[in-house]
C-alpha cells in the first residue's frame, strides 16, 4: 500500500482540490482509495461533534463508508484546543495510529490531507513531519503561484520532509506567467532535485464563489430566486454608468455579479439582459417591482445589502480565489485540468504503484 500526504505552505493553495482530484483519478485506474485528514486544529462544533467541510466533502465524493471521526481522528475544536493548552495534554498519537489502521485496511493507496501549513499540529505533538513518519507516507506540497516566495517554499518543504519529500504542484499560475515557470523556475527546481508533478494554470471558474457564499459574506437579504444560489460567479462588475453604455459594458463579462444602487432600475434591467448570475443592490434600497419580476422570469437572484457600493466590492473581492471547492462544476473542471497537466506516470513511479 502507498500513502500520499498532501500538504501546503499556506491556506487556499488548492490542497483539498488536489486530494479529491487525485483520489478520483486513482479510483478510475482501479485502485482502492482511502482518505484521511490526520490532524486538524481548526474544527467547528456541529451537533456536538467536531466537523470539517473538507472531510465531509471528501467522504461523500470518494464514497468513504467510515465515520467522520475515523477520517479525521485528531480534530480540535476551540474548546479542545483550550483544554490541550491548559493541560493535562492529551497524547493523540495512539488515536491517529488506530484510525489509520482501520481506514487503510484493504486499500491500495491512502490520500492524507495535511493541515493549513507546515506549522499545524505541533500543539498536539503531531507536526506534519511526524505524521508522515508515523504513517510511512510520501509528502507532496501544493504551492500557490507566488513570484517572490514560491521557490523558497518549495525548498523549505524539501528540507522539512527530507527523504520522504516526493515533489510539488504549482497551482493557479496566471496564463501570462506559465512560460516563465516552465522555462526558468522548473529548471532551477530540477537542479535542486525537486520534482514538479504539475503546473496548473489559473482558471476563472475554479476561483469563482457561489451566489450563496457572496450572500453569506455580505449578510444580504435574498429577495428572489434563492434556487439560483449555487450558481458560480466568475466576475463582478459595478453598474455606475449611464444607461446608454450599460449594455455594452455588461456584455464584456459572462457569469457575473452586478453591483449597483437599489434605485438604479435602468441599470439593473440592462444587467439582466446579459449573462448575470446575480444582482447585488446596495444602500438597502428595495428595487422596483419591474426589476424583481424580470429577475424572477430569468431565475436571477437579487441580493439586498445595507452597505455602500465600495464596501460591497471590497468584501466580494475577498471571495474570489478563496471560495469552497464543493461544487460539481469545479470538480469536473479540476479533474480535467489534472488529466491534462499532471504527471501521473511520475507520481505512480515515485509511490511504487501500478494501475
Amino acid at each position: 500500500m502507498a500513502n500520499l500526504y498532501v500538504t501546503s505552505a499556506e491556506t487556499f493553495s488548492g490542497k483539498s482540490a488536489i486530494c479529491i482530484g487525485l483520489g478520483l483519478h486513482f479510483r478510475e485506474d482501479g485502485l482502492k482509495v482511502g482518505y484521511m485528514k490526520p490532524v486538524n486544529v481548526n474544527c467547528q462544533l456541529c451537533g456536538g461533534v467536531a466537523s470539517d467541510e473538507d472531510v465531509d466533502f471528501a467522504k461523500k465524493v470518494l464514497e468513504m463508508p467510515e465515520s467522520a471521526d475515523l477520517l479525521s481522528p485528531v480534530a480540535l475544536t476551540p474548546a479542545k484546543l483550550e483544554q490541550q493548552l491548559r493541560g493535562p495534554e492529551t497524547d493523540y498519537e495512539p488515536r491517529l495510529r488506530e484510525a489509520f489502521a482501520k481506514v487503510s485496511a484493504g486499500r491500495d493507496i491512502m490520500v492524507l490531507e495535511g493541515g493549513r501549513s507546515l506549522r499545524e499540529g505541533y500543539v498536539v505533538g503531531l507536526a506534519p513531519q511526524k505524521v508522515v513518519d508515523y504513517l510511512d507516507a510520501r509528502a507532496l506540497a501544493v504551492l500557490r503561484y507566488d513570484a517572490d516566495l514560491m521557490v523558497d517554499r518549495a525548498l523549505t518543504a524539501q528540507w522539512y520532509f527530507g527523504q520522504r519529500f516526493l515533489g510539488i504542484v504549482i497551482n493557479e499560475v496566471p496564463r501570462a506567467n506559465v512560460e516563465h515557470v516552465n522555462d526558468v523556475v522548473l529548471p532551477f527546481l530540477k537542479r535542486h532535485n525537486i520534482q514538479v508533478l504539475a503546473v496548473l494554470p489559473k482558471d476563472q471558474l475554479l476561483a469563482a464563489p457561489t451566489v450563496s457564499e457572496l450572500a453569506e459574506g455580505l449578510k444580504a437579504e435574498i429577495l428572489c430566486c434563492a434556487e439560483g444560489n449555487d450558481e458560480l460567479v466568475e466576475h463582478m462588475l459595478v453598474g455606475a454608468m449611464s444607461v446608454e453604455g450599460a449594455l455594452g459594458y455588461f456584455r464584456r463579462k459572462p457569469n457575473k455579479a452586478v453591483i449597483t444602487g437599489g434605485d438604479r432600475a435602468d441599470i439593473q434591467l440592462a444587467a439582466l439582459e446579459t449573462s448575470t448570475r446575480c444582482l447585488i443592490l446596495t444602500g438597502n434600497l428595495y428595487p422596483s417591482p419591474v426589476v424583481l419580476n424580470r429577475a424572477e422570469e430569468l431565475g436571477v437572484p437579487v441580493l439586498l445589502v445595507d452597505m455602500d457600493t465600495l464596501t460591497t466590492v471590497e468584501i466580494i473581492g475577498g471571495y474570489f480565489g478563496r471560495s469552497r471547492f464543493q461544487q460539481p462544476q469545479k470538480i469536473s473542471r479540476f479533474t480535467a485540468m489534472l488529466n491534462e497537466h499532471f504527471d501521473y506516470a511520475a507520481l505512480y513511479a515515485s509511490l511504487g504503484i501500478k494501475k
